[in-house]
């Protein structure tokens, strides 16, 4: 009797992943933690290895099809190998048709075209003389089909958490500057707002928690666990330096080039991209001053930076021209107060003052 192998739970309460690509193909022998399958997960790619030993009868989905935990990914034929001839016979017959119905009138190039462009003829709207498709109506199809494209990978992840934050969160933001005239040249902006992050955390530990609205109940946590979130062409990571507040600049610049290595490898691990306590969004490096910034569940706040401008500032009773930093800081209202944010910001700007 033939096993079903279906996609196992992969962590974090995942329900789906999706297919990147098949690593064996029906007939082909396998061993015990031989990679099966590469599918993509929360913005990670994970190899499914297979449970066990046997031979692939049968494979379940296509890259880019969308599978849910539990559902089939292999068959395991039992026994003598099946014939699989009548099987390769079907779909070859069913390839050269091009699975178009009868009813589909079309001349033998049309069809060529069609096939060539993956235009399904059934689904054509014909122009030519009695319900003719034509060569000019399988362009148009392809073009319409080309017009729109599925939202996987990494912007299905965006998609599914910024629709959660829609629905759950009750957003505020507060906004405010800091002078970071006095930092010396080539200060590496991204470690200072790091920690400033921290420093903002030790003064309101309030907003480096989890929220559960179900249950109604908090964890505010001791350790900051900080998403950073990076834009991609493939959407939005935001990957974790973990435990920010007790590290020095030096392991916080390893960490982030390593995290720049591994997001450009496309090779983050799935545990470094979950967990996150607070996250920080440096969106000013690609411009904007302010921002609404989202708040992903269950966390109860984020941290962004816009452009730093040169502006003119009171100094000692005078005017004078002073670098600012812009912030912006969302949070959720249900459980954090103004004052807690408030008492945020003012250690975040406090720590970004510092000269260094």
């Amino acid at each position: 009797m033939a096993e079903i192998f279906k996609l196992p739970d992969l962590g974090e309460g995942l329900q789906e992943a999706e297919i990147v690509a098949w690593h064996v193909g029906v007939g082909d022998h396998v061993v015990t933690d031989q990679p099966l399958i590469s599918v993509e997960t929360d913005k990670a790619v994970v190899e499914v290895p297979s449970p066990h030993s046997g031979r692939i009868a049968a494979l379940h989905g296509a890259p880019g099809d969308v599978v849910a935990v539990g559902a089939p990914l292999v068959e395991f034929a039992a026994g003598a190998a099946a014939d699989k001839g009548a099987i390769v016979g079907k779909v070859a017959a069913a390839a050269e048709k091009g699975a178009v119905p009868e009813k589909a009138r079309a001349a033998p190039v049309v069809r060529r075209l069609a096939a060539q462009l993956g235009v399904e003829l059934a689904a054509v709207e014909a122009t030519g003389a009695g319900g003719t498709v034509t060569k000019a109506d399988v362009e148009r199809a392809a073009g319409e089909v080309a017009a729109t494209e599925p939202i996987r990978g990494v912007r299905r992840a965006m998609f599914h958490n910024m629709t959660r934050a829609g629905r759950e969160v009750v957003p505020a933001t507060i906004t405010d500057e800091a002078d970071i005239e006095a930092w010396p040249d080539k200060t590496d902006v991204t470690i200072r707002l790091i920690r400033a992050v921290a420093a903002g955390c030790k003064a309101s530990p309030s907003l480096n928690a989890w929220l559960d609205a179900e249950t109604m109940t908090r964890r505010v946590h001791e350790r900051i666990d900080l998403g950073i979130a990076v834009e991609t062409e493939d959407g939005l990571f935001a990957p974790v330096m973990r435990d920010i507040g007790t590290r020095d600049a030096a392991d916080l610049r390893r960490g982030v080039e390593a995290m720049k290595q591994d997001i450009s490898a496309r090779s983050i691990p799935h545990e470094q991209l979950v967990g996150q306590t607070i996250t920080l969004s440096n969106f000013g490096m690609f411009g904007g001053r302010f921002a609404d910034l989202v708040v992903v569940p269950p966390q109860v706040a984020i941290v962004g930076a816009g452009r730093a401008e040169m502006r003119i500032v009171a100094v000692d009773g005078a005017p004078a021209a002073h670098r600012l930093l812009p912030l912006s800081l969302s949070f959720d209202h249900r459980v954090v107060t103004g004052v807690e944010a408030a008492r945020f910001l003012n250690a975040v700007i406090e720590e970004l003052e510092q000269p260094d």
